[in-house]
């Protein structure tokens, strides 16, 4: 099968090699019901270079992709990027193949590699530790490597090809995305929306780190004429744009909007977070509604990153707050999203902690809390009602204050 059939060359000499995984529904936690890809790059020249491998039950589909390329025993050099099992538990299987190639990878990278596949033969494979700047001849072009650590683990890096200007960006603007297209600009509607929900949920606890790599790129000069990320559609007509949106995001930039998530047992604090969206919205303000148990979580943490203030109500349940809640707490806390007000509110019976408890792990996530918590006993009534409207007149001005 000629290999331009499958879409795979991607520019002359360059092959996408990797995986679309259709089924793909849960990525460690994060919601993906677009399903996914994992890409790999075949650079085909003098030496014949491999920049990063998939998830190893996927493995065999690439290596087939390779074999209708070149002879997988002939590939030269082997750049791994990042040493999540995503991308580099494929790698005992190239380097089977490929038993005199090259391995190329930062230092915390060759540490991971070991760590995780001593079992997988990698006392055999001959390393070789790159840093920012090292410069990789592969016969008419150049591999340069690019150090990103916490983009988004230590030992994270990217391979810029210069005479190309392709940018290997490993997962830094990447998406997950299944498709049968390679390009971001064949995907209908683009792909800016799946990257801010990736980014949301993957690279938000690093917007420092993303503001840093752009100040080093800038110092190094460099150009993309293509973004190959190692999730998702590649960035080709407009490369541009998903930088730009990055440093958008990584700056905290945000809309005039409230988000009101919720949980209930018997519909109260339900009653009282519609109550506070119409607030909002006489207020002057969009406001988002969001059912813990009828939402992806996922999603909505895309809607955080654009959201200055949010409201977060809870039942109580055995003197605390709703399991969702909580759930819904400690995931978003590890994501660490800055600058950020918000309110407790909520329903109770015999006795109350939950909006307590809401109230205190907000703050341990840096949560700036707006003013003490909203309870309604039992079932809200007129004056709750009236309170909670009241209150959400009071976020939509906020929103609006930290949005000008």
């Amino acid at each position: 099968m000629d290999p331009k059939d499958e879409n795979l060359e991607i520019a002359k000499g360059i092959y996408w090699v990797g995986v679309v995984d259709w089924n793909l529904r849960d990525f460690h936690g994060y919601a993906t019901p677009k399903g996914g890809t994992y890409n790999a790059y075949l650079v085909v020249d003098e030496k014949i270079t491999l920049i990063d491998t998939v998830k190893a039950e996927f493995a065999p589909e690439m290596i087939e992709r390779i074999r209708r390329i070149v002879n997988p025993s002939k590939i030269d050099y082997v750049i791994s990027n990042h040493v999540e099992m995503d991308h580099s538990s494929g790698l005992p299987a190239i380097m089977e193949l490929a038993k005199d190639a090259k391995l190329f990878c930062t230092k915390h990278g060759k540490v991971g590699l070991n760590e995780y596949y001593e079992a997988g033969g990698c006392r055999n494979w001959d390393f070789e530790v790159v840093d920012t700047g090292y410069e990789l001849n592969i016969g008419s072009r150049t591999l340069m490597f690019i150090e990103t650590p916490m983009l988004h683990w230590p030992d994270s890096m990217q391979t810029y090809l210069k005479e190309d200007k392709i940018l290997f960006s490993n997962d830094a603007f990447g998406q997950h995305l299944a498709t049968s297209v390679r390009f971001e600009d064949e995907v209908e509607g683009g792909a800016i929306e799946d990257a801010a929900i990736y980014y949301a949920n993957i690279l938000m606890p690093f917007g420092s780190k993303v503001i840093k790599y752009a100040e080093k790129v800038a110092d190094l000069g460099l150009e993309f004429d293509m973004i190959a990320p190692s999730h998702g559609v590649i960035w080709r007509e407009d490369p541009s744009c998903i930088v730009d949106a990055y440093l958008s995001w990584a700056k905290r930039e945000v809309v005039p909007k409230v988000l009101v998530i919720y949980d209930t047992m018997w519909n109260s604090t339900e009653i009282m977070a519609k109550e506070i969206v119409e607030g909002v919205r006489e207020g002057g303000v969009e406001a988002k509604l969001f059912h813990l148990r009828k939402n992806d979580w996922s999603m909505m943490l895309k809607d955080l990153m654009f959201s200055p203030v949010i409201a977060l109500g809870s039942p109580t349940m055995h003197s605390t707050m709703f399991f969702t809640v909580s759930g819904f707490l400690t995931y978003m806390k590890g994501l660490r999203p800055k600058d950020k007000s918000a309110v407790a509110f909520g329903s109770y019976g015999w006795g109350g902690g939950a909006v307590k408890g809401v109230e205190e792990t907000l703050k341990a996530s840096g949560f700036d809390i707006i003013e003490p918590g909203l309870q309604v006993k039992y079932r809200p009534y007129e004056d709750d009602i009236k309170a909670c409207r009241e209150l959400g007149i009071r976020l939509a001005e906020l929103a609006l204050k930290k949005s000008s």
